[in-house]
């Protein structure tokens, strides 16, 4: 019984302490102002916001300006790609 309480525990420290890691600093009011912006006229506007805020942490608050278009401003979001090869943010 002891071993597996231990086993637990070590298992629940290593994911808790793999998942703080995994963290980026970013002030996320920035990224929300930026994405409410970009994603004000999108069709599915709560999957615009979900990964336009992964991009602008990933690229270090850096959003195009305006609704659509404009990703020249910011290369990182331009270039970052899904699995499947297409355009990952909006």
């Amino acid at each position: 019984m002891n071993q597996w309480i231990a086993t637990f525990l070590l298992l629940s420290l290593v994911f808790n302490s793999s998942s703080i890691g995994s963290f980026v600093e970013a002030e996320p009011s920035v990224c929300d102002d930026k994405c409410a912006v970009r994603c004000s006229k999108a069709g599915l506007r709560d999957r615009c916001l979900k990964y336009c805020g992964i991009c602008c942490v990933a690229c270090d608050e850096c959003v195009p300006s305006g609704t659509y278009g404009n990703k020249d401003e910011c290369p990182c979001y331009r270039d970052m790609k899904n699995s499947k090869g297409n355009p990952k943010c909006p």
